[in-house]
């Protein structure tokens, strides 16, 4: 509990999500371009792997850490591992805390315990369906009575209670008798069973986004951890002093009172109400976790609903909210035994609280800039208790724990594989985006002398030949090239070929899936395909700020290529609550003042007139595997990685578009193919 409360909540990320991928990305964080990098269209930044790694990807990672990059593809997997296990704890928490829960009733109505399954079940329906409110919505309707704060209370009161009929129970304070009884018993399995006391830690840190580390801390330094110890404490010292007769059910039976008594079944009561309030807080966790998968690229666009008007983590994602209570579900309906069900749960736990522990330590000299002695030091510490907690879960995955380990790897296989895949398609993209004024330009031009060189990229065609990382930078001639209306354009093919392209009395949005200079090949492949250029060309670019909505009149910045006319570049800065809408009436009004400053009326009007047809266009990647150099085994991995991207990735990106989140009608949208040999 220290370590999550006095550690790990200062290092969630800048937006103030946390969990293990946040770590992550905090040591390997994601390439960063500047708003008026991503909307130059007369520059380009072309670079070429030489790495056949799965998962090779650009990242400023390589860069930041220079020779040490290798760490990346080691700490990847098994970050991707942690967070799938916390997924996975999206299914376990509510499952035994509800079963938990209701067991209750069993220990006063004996004559129900055969009904405790179909109970739970019922509660956790209660608990999923409302879930598309949102946390806020959720949290106001448990407002009027402050169940977790009561709930906290009573513990107190009865640990209190309890600890009165024998108060020599506060000498478990002393570390030395914990030693001692593992030594006299040699039970290293007891480990396992205390972990359930800590359980919930890793939903503090992965809940960081759904509220904020001042206040985490505040309700659990004065709240939550006196609150559970003396709880804790009240149970030790009833065990001592009425051993047979509580251990069967030691929370209900060290109620004070006769059981089935009034204060019995208002304990019961709100121990529901807390572990549904505690359920909530993992499920949430869970679609905050799925966020930032997606948001970096290492899940499949999944439909995200924002709730919260104020803080960006709280996210409603359907898709996972039924599959966390499908798996609940059928987790309590197959694991009758709730000693089997403890068992993966601690060990889903006790993987992640790993994890979390050695990113930390990662990050304390790479990221905060601390000694590396400190890192060490908290390593030994923290990573020792850790390891012993997950040692003695490991025990247990034959009686029940490898239930998450089977989850985990499957989520994790799932994570890594995307994130690989689609780490080489924007490879591809940006190795071929390109310089607009390469294969654009006016007819004034005499001479192939005056042709500037055409970028081709090794990406257009199959190739095996590996390259260092290279960055090509131009000078624009936006400052330079006079402006002509009049002149006509014309496409510079690969042959060198050059053919007129006349105008349309069209607008032409192009999207720019990932940010980067120049602009996409789905603008080349569009040419190649279509014998006209539309009147306005406009290349738009995504930013998503960490406020829940940009005013309408914040929402663009525009900038224009002078020496090519009717190409503009916008950068669209959207909410994390704003829905996905592109107003083209607003991007036309500020190219409309930009041109009437820059070139007078007659321009202006132009581009109003043609703005009155609007299409979006947008790659559409038909991916082709690479053949790669690996030797005699170079047939066997080509088959494989085949498999995986033309059989796999192709299937599942055509499910899941990246257009899963946007709004509009589907019949302004033009997809244009291209063909991606990754």
């Amino acid at each position: 509990m220290f370590k999550y409360v006095g550690f790990a909540l200062s290092f969630g990320t800048k937006e103030g999500e946390g969990g293990t991928f946040a770590l992550f990305h905090g040591i390997f964080p994601p390439n960063f371009v500047s708003d008026d990098e991503d909307r130059s269209l007369t520059h380009e930044s072309a670079y070429k792997y030489k790495s056949d790694t799965p998962g090779a990807s650009s990242s400023s990672s390589a860069r930041r850490l220079g020779k040490n990059s290798w760490l990346h593809w080691i700490l990847l997997p098994w970050t991707l591992f942690g967070t799938a296990l916390c997924l996975a704890d999206g299914v376990f928490t509510p499952a035994v805390s509800v079963t938990s829960a209701v067991r209750g009733i069993a220990v006063a109505k004996s004559n129900v315990s055969s009904k405790v399954v179909p109970i739970s079940i019922a509660f956790l329906i209660i608990l999923f369906i409302p879930q598309r409110f949102g946390t806020a919505t959720i949290g106001r309707v448990f407002a009027p009575v402050p169940v977790t704060m009561i709930w906290f209370l009573l513990l107190a009161a009865t640990g209190i209670v309890n600890i009165i009929q024998y108060p020599g129970i506060f000498r478990a304070f002393d570390p030395s008798r914990a030693v001692l009884l593992f030594v006299r018993t040699k039970n290293y399995d007891m480990l396992a069973g205390v972990l359930l006391a800590v359980t919930g830690c890793e939903a503090l840190f992965a809940n960081l986004g759904q509220f904020n580390a001042t206040s985490i801390r505040l309700s659990f330094i004065f709240i939550t951890y006196p609150s559970l110890v003396l709880a804790y404490l009240g149970q030790g010292a009833r065990l001592i002093a009425d051993g047979e007769e509580v251990f069967s059910n030691v929370f209900y039976k060290t109620i004070p009172g006769p059981t089935g008594g009034p204060l019995y079944w208002i304990m019961f009561l709100f121990a529901i109400l807390a572990t549904l309030i505690a359920s909530q807080a993992m499920i949430t966790a869970a679609f905050s976790l799925t966020q930032q998968l997606i948001n970096l690229r290492s899940f499949p666009p999944l439909l995200m609903k924002y709730t919260s008007e104020t803080i960006q983590g709280q996210v409603y994602v359907p898709a996972v909210n039924w599959a966390l209570g499908i798996g609940c579900i059928v987790i309590v309906a197959a694991f009758k035994d709730l000693a089997a069900l403890t068992n993966a749960y601690r060990f889903a736990v006790s993987t992640v609280m790993f994890v979390t522990t050695t990113l930390i330590t990662i990050q304390i000299p790479l990221v905060k800039r601390k000694p590396v002695v400190l890192g060490i030091t908290f390593l030994i510490f923290f990573g020792f208790i850790d390891g012993l907690f997950w040692g003695a879960s490991l025990k247990k995955v034959p009686h029940g724990a490898w239930v998450p380990l089977m989850i985990g790897c499957v989520l994790m296989s799932i994570m890594w594989f995307w994130t690989w895949a689609k780490g080489l398609e924007d490879e591809f993209d940006g190795a071929n985006r390109r310089n607009l004024r390469h294969f654009i330009m006016l007819h004034s031009v005499g001479s192939e002398d005056k042709i500037p060189p055409v970028f081709v990229s090794p990406y257009s065609q199959i190739s095996t030949e590996n390259h260092e990382i290279t960055f090509v930078d131009e000078q624009a001639a936006m400052e330079d090239e006079p402006e002509n209306e009049e002149r006509g354009l014309y496409l510079l093919a690969d042959s060198k070929e050059k053919r007129l392209l006349p105008r349309v009395e069209t607008t032409a949005v192009f999207h720019k899936l990932s940010a980067g200079r120049g602009v996409p090949h789905a603008f080349y492949a569009f040419l190649r395909q279509w014998p006209a250029l539309p009147r306005v060309v406009i290349f738009l670019s995504v930013r998503i700020m960490p406020t829940a909505r940009i005013p309408s009149e914040d929402r663009y910045t525009v900038t224009r290529v002078r020496s090519l006319p009717g190409f503009y570049g916008v950068t669209y800065f959207k909410g994390f609550r704003d829905d996905f809408q592109v107003n083209i009436d607003d991007v036309i009004e500020k190219l409309y003042d930009l041109e009437l400053r820059a070139a007078g009326s007659g321009p202006a009007e132009a581009l109003r007139a043609a703005s009155k047809v609007t299409t979006h266009i947008v790659p559409s990647y038909y991916v082709v595997s690479r053949p790669v150099s690996a030797g005699h085994l170079s047939p066997l991995i080509d088959w494989i990685r085949a498999m995986l991207v033309e059989g796999v990735y192709r299937r599942m990106s055509t499910m899941f578009p990246e257009t899963a989140n946007w709004l509009g009608s589907a019949d302004e949208i033009i997809r244009v193919g291209v063909n991606a040999v990754i």
